[in-house]
């Protein structure tokens, strides 16, 4: 089936994770699971971890300030419940 609307635009991200997940410690049995995009993870390393303003991050990643501004907002829901739950977090390698 084809897909319906606009096509995604190719966005740029710079290098790949030096780790594909983390996993926290003395939580017992098997934690659930949550799944970053590549674009969330270089939103967040450009936004919070780099400083970059919206503006400068989204001329970084090719793409408007409003759809960095979305990734962002998707990408710190991740990281929050991941963090008051204790799940793991993966970084996706593969574009789906």
């Amino acid at each position: 089936m084809k897909r319906r609307g606009r096509p995604k635009k190719q966005r740029i991200v710079l290098g790949e994770p030096r780790i594909s997940q983390f996993s926290p410690r003395g939580k017992p049995g098997r934690p659930d699971e949550a799944e970053l995009s590549k674009d969330e993870f270089e939103a967040i390393r450009l936004a919070d971890y780099l400083g970059f303003t919206q503006k400068q991050a989204a001329k970084s990643m090719g793409v408007s300030q409003q759809t960095f501004s979305r990734i962002l907002k998707n990408a710190r829901k991740i990281i929050s419940d991941v963090i008051v739950n204790g799940k793991i977090i993966r970084i996706q390698t593969v574009e789906k």
